[in-house]
C-alpha cells in the first residue's frame, strides 16, 4: 500500500460504513462527505465526495500523503470513514496493489486462481475462471511458472489476472505500475484500457503519473495536500478504446496540462 494510508486503525470501529450499502443505479461507488482521521488525530481526509460511474474509470493524482489510498481502502471496506458515507455497487471489488504479492511457492496458475480458492468456488469452476483470466492477462503459456521465473510487469499481469477470477464490477488499482520501467508501465496502461474495453468494469485507479491519469481515465480527480479534498475535477475528452498514438496527440497534451496546473496549485 501506499504510505498516504496513514496509521492504523488499531480495531476501533465507525459508524459511518455500511459494508452492505450500495451505490444508485448507474453508479459503482458513491462517496459523500468524506472525512477520516485516524487514532493518532491525524486528518487523512475532509470532506470528499465524487462518483464512479458504472463502467467508467476514474483516476485520483495528488501529494504524497493527500489521501489517495485511504479512499481505496475505504472503498473495500479495509478502512472506515470518520464522518460521511461511502456506498458501494459491487459484492468484492478487484483489488490490485502496488505489489503483486504473489505467493512464491504457487504457480502462476496457482496465484491467479488463489481468490476463487478462498472463496470456495469449486475445482471445476475455478479451472475454467482461472484459465479465462490468464487469456485475459496475456498470461497463457506460463501457468506453471514461478513468480521468481517472471518479470515486474508480468508478476503485474498475474495480480490483474487473480483479480479477474472472481469478475468484478468495480476495480481499484493503488498505483499498480509505479515501480515498473516507463516502457512496462506504457504496456501494462495500454493492456488496462484493452481489459477494459472487454470486461466493461468500473475502476478508481490511483496514480502518481499525470499522463497515466488522462490515458487511462475518462475523468481525474486532483487532490489537495493533507487533509485530501477534491481541488479539481477534469474531464478526459477521449472515447474508448484508446490508441497509443493518442498521447502524443495535442488535445492530450493540453488536458494533461490542465491536471499538471490543477496538481501544482494542491502543493500550494
Amino acid at each position: 500500500m501506499a504510505d498516504d494510508s496513514g496509521p492504523p486503525d488499531n480495531g476501533r470501529p465507525a459508524a459511518h460504513r455500511d459494508p452492505m450499502a450500495t451505490a444508485p443505479a448507474g453508479v459503482a461507488l458513491a462517496f459523500t462527505g468524506v472525512g477520516k482521521t485516524f487514532p493518532d488525530g491525524t486528518e487523512a481526509l475532509r470532506e470528499v465526495s465524487f462518483e464512479v460511474r458504472d463502467g467508467e474509470i476514474v483516476a485520483i493524482v495528488g501529494p504524497s500523503g493527500s489521501g489517495k489510498s485511504t479512499l481505496l481502502r475505504m472503498a473495500s471496506a479495509l478502512t472506515m470513514p470518520s464522518s460521511g458515507t461511502v456506498a458501494v455497487n459491487a459484492t468484492a471489488p478487484g483489488y490490485v496493489f502496488q505489489d503483486p504479492t504473489l505467493l512464491p511457492w504457487r504457480t502462476v496458475a496457482g496465484n491467479v486462481g488463489l481468490l476463487a480458492q478462498l472463496d470456495g468456488v469449486p475445482r471445476a469452476e475455478r479451472r475454467r475462471l482461472v484459465a479465462e483470466a490468464i487469456s485475459l492477462a496475456g498470461l497463457t503459456g506460463f501457468e506453471r511458472h514461478r513468480p521468481t521465473a517472471l518479470s515486474g510487469g508480468m508478476r503485474m499481469r498475474v495480480s490483474l489476472a487473480r483479480a479477474l477470477t472472481v469478475r468484478p464490477s468495480l476495480f481499484l488499482f493503488d498505483e499498480p505500475f509505479g515501480a515498473l520501467d516507463e516502457i512496462t508501465r506504457q504496456r501494462l496502461g495500454q493492456e488496462v484500457v484493452r481489459l477494459h474495453g472487454q470486461e466493461r468494469f468500473a475502476g478508481l485507479f490511483v496514480t502518481h503519473s499525470v499522463v497515466e491519469s488522462v490515458w487511462l481515465a475518462s475523468r481525474v480527480l486532483v487532490l489537495s495536500a493533507r487533509p485530501g479534498r477534491v481541488l479539481a475535477e477534469i474531464d478526459v475528452p477521449f472515447d474508448y478504446p484508446r490508441q497509443p498514438e493518442l498521447q502524443f496527440d495535442a488535445a492530450f497534451g493540453r488536458t494533461a496540462r490542465t491536471v499538471s496546473e490543477a496538481l501544482r496549485e494542491s502543493f500550494a
